[in-house]
C-alpha cells in the first residue's frame, strides 16, 4: 500500500492539471501515508510550518502563491508539496545533481533570476530538472525543480508562466511559444523571501502583492 501511494503521489506531484483540486488530492495520500507511517501529527506540524512563513493560505498553498503569481498555480504549488515529500523519503527525482552542481546553482541563482529568461535558458544553464511539475507543452506554465542528494538542502524551483496578457483579446494559444520565466524559489524561511522575480515576474505580480 505504502508503494503505490507513494507512486501516485509521483504522478500527482508531476501532472497536477489531470487531478482537478491537486490540494484536495495530495492531502487524501498525504493523510494515508503518514498513518501507515504511524506519523499522522507530521502533516498538522508542516501545514503550521508554512503558515508561519507565509506559504500556507485559508485556501492552501495556492492562495500564498496567488498573492505573487499570476493565474496556473498548480504546478508551483506541486513544487511545495514537493519539498515536503522530499523530506519524508516519498520524492523519486529524475535527476540528482552531485554536491558541486548544487552549490553551484545555489550561488548563481539568484543572480541569474534576475534577467528574463525562457524554458530553454533554464536547462540549458542548469541541465534538465529533477522534478518536471506539469507537462512538456509549451504553451502551459510548469515549475522545473532541481535536488541535491541531501534532504536538507532546500530545492531550487524555477516557476514557468505562459499565457495571454490582460491587454490581448485572444486568450489561446498564447502569443510566445515557449513558456516565460517569471520566479526563481529557494529558501526554507519567510516565503516571500524566498522568490527572486525576473523583470517579466515583477510586472506581472498580483496588484496585492505590490501594496
Amino acid at each position: 500500500m505504502r508503494t503505490y501511494l507513494v507512486d501516485q503521489l509521483n504522478s500527482v506531484l508531476r501532472r497536477p492539471g489531470m487531478y482537478g483540486d491537486m490540494e484536495a488530492a495530495m492531502w487524501i495520500i498525504v493523510n494515508h501515508l503518514l498513518f501507515l507511517e504511524r506519523r499522522p501529527e507530521i502533516w498538522e506540524e508542516q501545514k503550521r510550518a508554512w503558515s508561519r512563513q507565509g506559504g500556507w493560505s485559508p485556501t492552501g498553498a495556492k492562495g500564498a502563491f496567488s498573492s505573487l503569481l499570476p493565474t496556473g498555480h498548480g504546478h508551483c504549488v506541486a513544487s511545495l508539496y514537493a519539498e515536503f515529500a522530499r523530506r519524508q523519503g516519498w520524492l523519486k527525482p529524475d535527476r540528482v545533481l552531485d554536491a558541486e552542481a548544487y552549490t553551484a546553482m545555489r550561488n548563481a541563482v539568484r543572480q541569474w533570476g534576475r534577467r528574463d529568461r525562457v524554458w530553454a535558458d533554464v536547462t540549458t544553464a542548469f541541465g534538465p530538472p529533477s522534478v518536471l511539475f506539469g507537462g512538456t507543452n509549451p504553451f502551459y506554465g510548469k515549475t522545473l525543480g532541481y535536488v541535491t542528494d541531501d534532504p536538507a538542502q532546500p530545492m531550487v524551483s524555477f516557476h514557468l508562466w505562459n499565457g495571454a496578457d490582460p491587454d490581448t483579446e485572444a486568450d489561446w494559444p498564447p502569443a510566445r511559444t515557449e513558456p516565460l520565466l517569471l520566479a526563481v524559489r529557494c529558501g526554507d524561511g519567510k516565503f516571500v523571501d524566498s522568490f527572486t522575480f525576473t523583470p517579466q515576474g515583477r510586472r506581472r505580480r498580483p496588484k496585492c502583492a505590490e501594496q
